[in-house]
């Protein structure tokens, strides 16, 4: 069986990283979604609350929501998979995620990234935006799942 982690902060779940997410299920026999918990960053929504808004836009039994406070490739390795999902929006994100992806090798070469590039349409969608156009009264409701657009009301 062929596991993959596709990690994020998912601060919150986007129709973007639906969309890599949907992909990775047609590459991937599991796909676990891991919520990062980073004591450093303050987050919007809890661990807990992602994961939920995670699973009530999810419908596949390809598809798991964990959350983890450790290293990504720990957690993978002591999961069984053998590849990490990572998302690109646009040339800007390659250098950061080339960085974090060599780093991932560095720790566990084991485990390979792989890169899905979001659809155009899609490629400007990102979790600080939705929260910004939300607190400027803008309707993002084409932009994040109903789990999202509950919470945020």
């Amino acid at each position: 069986m062929k596991i993959a982690i596709y990690p994020g902060s998912f601060d919150p779940i986007t129709n973007g990283h639906l969309d890599i997410l949907d992909r990775a299920t047609q590459i991937f026999d599991k796909v676990i979604v891991l919520v990062a918990v980073n004591p450093n960053k303050t987050s919007r929504f809890t661990a807990q609350e992602r994961v939920n808004m995670i699973k009530e836009a999810t419908d596949s039994d390809k598809v798991e929501v964990d959350y983890y406070d450790g290293l990504t490739v720990k957690y993978a390795k002591d999961h069984n998979a053998t590849h990490l999902i990572r998302g690109l929006r646009a040339v800007t994100d390659f250098e950061y995620e080339f960085q974090l992806a060599s780093a991932n090798d560095f720790v566990d070469s084991s485990i390979d990234t792989v890169f899905l590039m979001s659809k155009q349409q899609k490629s400007f969608i990102n979790s600080s935006m939705i929260m910004e156009l939300h607190a400027q009264g803008v309707d993002v409701s084409g932009l994040v799942p109903p789990s999202v657009i509950k919470r945020l009301k």
